[in-house]
C-alpha cells in the first residue's frame, strides 16, 4: 500500500514538473534574445569558443526532441530550437552543445552513462514482458522476476547516472552564455529557470524508477 501512495505521488509531482518545465519553455520561446541569433548559431559558437570542430549541428524532427549523439558526434536539434531566435531556444542549444563539451572533455559520468545505453537499449525492449511473466509465474519459477529486477535495476541506474550529467551540461551552458555575452542577465536568468525546470523531469523520473524498482523488489520479497 505505500508503494502504491509512493508512485501515485511520484506520477503527481511529474505531472506538475512536466507543465512547469512546458510552460516556462513556451514563455521563453516568445522571448527574442537581444542577440539575435538562432539555436543553430548558438550552438556552432559554443562549440568553436570550446575548440569542438568535428562536431556537427543538425535539425532533428519532433519537438524537445533536442539531443547530442556521442556516437556519430552530431548535435541534434529540434526545429524550433534549430531555426528559433528566443531564449529558451539559445538555452537548450548550448545545453546540448554542454553534452558535446563533456565528451570532449572526457567527462566521467557521461562516459558511463554512454557504457549503459547498449544494456538499457537491450533491456527496455523486453523488460515489461519479463516483469508481467515474473509476477504471473513467481509462485513456481521466482527467479524470472528476480532477472526482470536486474534489468530494471540498470534502467533506475541509468537514470541516477543522467543526472550529473543533464546539470553538468546546464551548468556549462550557462557559464558560456555568461561568459560570451550571448545571453545578457536578464536572459541568462531565464535560460536558467528553463533549464532547472528541464533537470527536474530528469530527477523524478529517476526517483520514479527507485519507488518501483523497490516496488518489484517487495513483491519478490513477499512472494518468493
Amino acid at each position: 500500500m505505500q508503494f502504491s501512495v509512493f508512485i501515485l505521488l511520484i506520477m503527481g509531482v511529474s505531472f506538475l514538473i512536466q507543465n512547469q518545465f512546458k510552460s516556462r519553455f513556451n514563455k521563453y520561446s516568445q522571448i527574442p534574445t537581444r542577440s539575435g541569433m538562432s539555436g543553430k548559431e548558438v550552438a556552432e559558437k559554443m562549440l568553436h569558443d570550446n575548440n569542438i570542430f568535428d562536431v556537427q549541428v543538425l535539425s532533428a524532427e519532433g519537438m524537445l526532441g533536442d539531443h547530442y549523439d556521442p556516437s556519430k558526434k552530431t548535435v541534434n536539434l529540434s526545429p524550433d530550437v534549430y531555426t528559433g531566435r528566443s531564449v529558451a531556444a539559445a538555452a537548450v542549444a548550448a545545453h546540448e552543445c554542454g553534452h558535446a563539451v563533456q565528451h570532449a572533455r572526457a567527462y566521467v559520468w557521461l562516459g558511463l552513462r554512454s557504457a549503459l545505453v547498449p544494456f538499457v537499449s537491450f533491456s527496455s525492449r523486453i523488460l515489461q514482458w519479463v516483469i508481467i511473466a515474473g509476477i504471473l509465474t513467481i509462485s513456481v519459477f521466482p527467479y524470472l522476476l528476480l532477472a526482470g529486477i536486474v534489468l530494471f535495476a540498470a534502467t533506475t541506474l541509468f537514470s541516477f547516472i543522467t543526472l550529473p550529467v543533464e546539470f553538468d551540461a546546464s551548468r556549462r551552458a550557462l557559464a558560456w552564455l555568461d561568459s560570451s555575452n550571448t545571453a545578457v542577465i536578464e536572459e541568462h536568468d531565464m535560460a536558467k529557470d528553463a533549464l532547472f525546470w528541464a533537470a527536474m523531469t530528469y530527477v523524478v523520473a529517476a526517483l520514479g524508477s527507485l519507488v518501483t524498482l523497490l516496488y518489484y523488489l517487495n513483491i519478490y520479497r513477499g512472494r518468493s
